[in-house]
């Protein structure tokens, strides 16, 4: 035990600092699981089985946790434990250990991995060369590396002649970002895009080259991927290969060039960033997810007009002056056509029984067209491509809510990683999934056809299928990797958790625990139910606050895990920064819990 002092103008406040205690709960469970004081392997077996969920485990491999475990107390501590097993704080030890987190950051790709690409989520970017906002920030490779290393498999880079008209520039044209060589990082990403994953890296390209620059960055594409760039072969697929199939590969995806690009302005002509003092929580966390409830249950009558714009991304950037003819060896190159969107809705969402193809639409249009041809999308997803991009008027790297993409099938929906904020804690959330490879299966939901021949409809309402019971225990870390007086000046931090739902709007909803006052370990004991209909699609969402009376609450870390991917039982929750980081120490201890719902015949 210690003291911390805070000085108040002319005197001292102390608080103690205490020693993180296991909570009444983990103390009766210990003496259910030991004896003598004593956890023993055969003990902690049987823990697992009963309290953890791990029902296959074998008594060996309990032993081998033992001896983790001991490990662990070992090292952190000069004491010697007994040797057959664990005290109990040796045991509050190893709950709060990465040895037993919430989902593991061991556990390999388990997916089947031998299906069509579009029967996949990938983790896709959005202008990804970009180091920070859409308008004048550098352009660079550290981004797309540290996209890659991330688990990102789809990198976008746009294309333009340099200002001597001679080579290639990556470069958000019509901005006035400085340009990055596509050279340098056509190297970068060859270096590092099987570093963090080995399935396929898709690149999608911005093409506003004329025909003898196109032959330019098709002869660098080529010597640089060599043999490990996809080319299909035929001037259009069938059928999408498998991330299996892939592995190790490099795959280029773009509209074929055109024979001729008119002349066009811009659109949508963007008001730039939005009108509107921000919220004081909004200026400390980003913007709260938007809510698609009220959008997608309030659907009625309401058609659009059946048109939708060519929505390429950036279409308004296209080169005037690119020529007739086409480079034939770039054209070679492209693996995955990119389709137009243009004209009658739904004319582009037939779905070809000849071809595949990959469209993209921005996030407005994406909104119109699921509420509109939701079910005619999600067929259209089962087979094609979908490309989801952020609409202009985010230059400052923002990003929107991946649900609704997701919740319609959507492949791609590209985010500017650079950023931070909900959003892209979201998208960071579901890419932890499958061993994080940066493909996620579907949903049976999304791929099937029934009887009939219809496809799940996203507006319609589903019965619950499992109750999610999560309770937040306590949280420790936060003296080890803050300032004393990082969250107040003047006293020890007042945490409180939010804690909700993410997914289809009828399983969206946030909660909160109490707030602890001025206490650097909390602990709330703090229970709460999310009942959920789809619950493939759902993806639990933490944040840890620090309640500030008079100013913005300050952030404490934050966290969100596939519900699909989470270890029942107590576990610990590794918290992470605003970027998407983990911190080093804070973790809060929770437990999960799956009530299955009992169907009434």
């Amino acid at each position: 035990m210690s003291k911390q002092t805070y000085r108040i103008c002319c005197f001292q406040r102390k608080f103690k600092l205490k020693e993180a205690e296991a909570p009444d709960e983990i103390k009766e469970l210990f003496g259910r699981f030991s004896e003598n004081g004593i956890m023993t392997s055969e003990h902690l077996c049987k823990f697992l089985k009963d309290v953890q969920g791990e029902e296959n485990v074998t008594k060996e491999e309990a032993e081998t946790v033992m001896e983790s475990a001991l490990k662990l107390v070992h090292e952190h501590l000069n004491i010697v434990f007994h040797k057959k097993g664990l005290n109990l704080d040796g045991f509050f030890r190893y709950l709060f250990s990465d040895l037993n987190v919430s989902i593991s950051t061991h556990k390999k790709v388990h997916h089947d991995m031998t299906a069509p690409l579009s029967h996949y989520f990938i983790y896709t970017s959005h202008n990804t060369y970009l180091t920070g906002n859409q308008l004048n920030s550098d352009c660079s490779d550290v981004p797309i590396i540290k996209a890659l290393q991330q688990g990102v498999r789809v990198i976008e880079l746009d294309m333009w002649p340099n200002s001597s008209k001679d080579n290639v520039d990556i470069l958000h044209g019509g901005t006035l970002t400085p340009p990055v060589e596509l050279i340098q990082c056509l190297k970068s990403i060859k270096e590092h895009a099987f570093v963090a994953s080995e399935y396929p890296v898709i690149i999608t390209l911005e093409d506003h080259l004329t025909p003898d620059l196109q032959a330019k960055a098709a002869e660098m594409v080529t010597q640089v991927f060599g043999d490990i760039l996809f080319t299909c072969g035929t001037e259009c697929l069938s059928e999408f290969p498998s991330p299996e199939s892939l592995k190790g590969r490099i795959i280029i995806s773009t509209k074929p060039p055109k024979e001729y690009l008119e002349s066009k302005k811009t659109s949508e002509k963007e008001n730039g960033s939005q009108k509107g003092k921000k919220s004081s929580e909004e200026k400390a966390w980003g913007a709260e997810i938007s809510d698609l409830s009220q959008k997608m249950m309030a659907f009625s009558e309401n058609k659009d007009n059946g048109e939708c714009q060519d929505d390429e991304a950036d279409s308004h950037h296209e080169n005037p002056n690119i020529q007739q003819n086409i480079a034939p060896e770039y054209k070679h190159l492209i693996a995955i056509q990119a389709g137009k969107s243009k004209g009658p809705t739904s004319e582009w969402l037939t779905v070809d029984p000849i071809k595949v193809k990959r469209v993209s639409l921005n996030e407005e249009k994406l909104i119109n067209v699921a509420l509109n041809h939701g079910q005619d999308l999600v067929r259209f997803t089962q087979r094609n491509l979908l490309r989801v991009y952020p609409k202009g008027m985010r230059v400052d790297s923002s990003n929107y809510n991946p649900l609704i993409g997701w919740m319609h099938g959507t492949q791609m929906v590209a985010f500017n990683i650079q950023g931070h904020g909900r959003p892209l804690w979201l998208m960071q959330g579901m890419f932890r999934a499958n061993g994080g490879c940066g493909y996620v299966k579907k949903p049976e939901l999304l791929l099937k056809t029934d009887a009939n021949n219809e496809v799940h409809d996203p507006k319609r309402l589903l019965s619950v299928k499992t109750t999610l019971k999560v309770k937040v225990y306590m949280g420790k870390g936060w003296h080890l990797d803050f300032k004393r007086t990082h969250f107040d000046a003047y006293s020890p931090p007042d945490f409180y958790v939010k804690i909700g739902i993410a997914g289809v709007p009828a399983d969206s909803r946030v909660k909160k625990t109490k707030a602890i006052e001025d206490n650097w370990i909390p602990t709330w004991n703090d229970e709460f139910e999310f009942p959920l209909t789809v619950p493939e699609l759902a993806l639990l969402r933490v944040e840890v606050h620090e309640y500030d009376m008079s100013e913005i609450d300050d952030f404490g870390g934050q966290t969100c895990i596939p519900v699909s991917e989470l270890r029942t039982g107590i576990r610990a929750v590794p918290i992470y920064n605003e970027k998407g980081e983990k911190y080093p120490s804070v973790k809060l201890l929770m437990c999960f819990e799956f009530v299955k719902i009992m169907l009434h015949v």
